[in-house]
């Protein structure tokens, strides 16, 4: 199975060097000296990490054949590409590859469907969940423990519990016409439909 563990920035100095944005949970393993990755688009690799080093918080690659800065600056948005054992499970048993995660149905604690999972987004900060609703819409949930409760890969489900407006915030608004409603001894129809100024 390919996975992409990386996308090329731009080039870091005059020897070429790349920054790299990480995709995956394991740079080490993935992108250590001496590993061969296949590329996208396919014409540029497979290239070869020579060496690797973290700079300002950012890791920088050399692949071999590439020694100055337009060579570099050539292979900026492209993808690189490990071949994984779809059966290779990461060794914290709290941690996940993407591809496990990918088309999860996502729940909330209480069974209720939220949609499911098309994309995982690595960011600086954190990984974000995009999920696909029923509709089409989208909505992004943070994988962080406080709101992805469970990921249970044989039920094939995310569970979460998120706080709220995450979700969506026109539920609180449905159920407070409906308080209204019933304080008032009348239907929340005629609440939703009733004109703000009366004259």
């Amino acid at each position: 199975m390919q996975l992409v563990v990386a996308r090329i920035g731009r080039a870091h100095g005059i020897k070429g060097e790349v920054t790299v944005e990480v995709r995956t949970d394991e740079p080490e393993l993935r992108l250590g000296p001496g590993a061969v990755l296949a590329t996208d688009p396919a014409g540029v690799g497979p290239l070869t990490i020579e060496t690797g080093r973290v700079h300002s918080g950012r890791l920088l690659l050399r692949f071999a054949g590439v020694r100055d800065r337009s060579g570099a600056e050539a292979l900026r948005n492209t993808l690189l590409i490990a071949e994984v054992d779809p059966e290779e499970l990461p060794e914290d048993p709290e941690e996940f590859y993407d591809h496990q995660l990918m088309d999860l149905d996502v729940v909330t604690k209480d069974g209720v469907e939220i949609g499911r999972i098309t994309e995982i987004s690595h960011l600086p900060s954190q990984d974000l969940f995009i999920v696909e609703r029923p509709d089409g819409s989208e909505v992004m949930i943070p994988f962080v423990e406080k709101i992805v409760t469970e990921i249970d890969l044989e039920e094939q489900r995310a569970v979460i519990d998120p706080p709220p407006g995450l979700i969506d915030d026109r539920a609180e608004i449905a159920s407070t016409r409906e308080a209204e409603a019933a304080a008032e001894g009348r239907p929340a129809s005629e609440i939703q439909a009733a004109p703000e100024d009366q004259a």
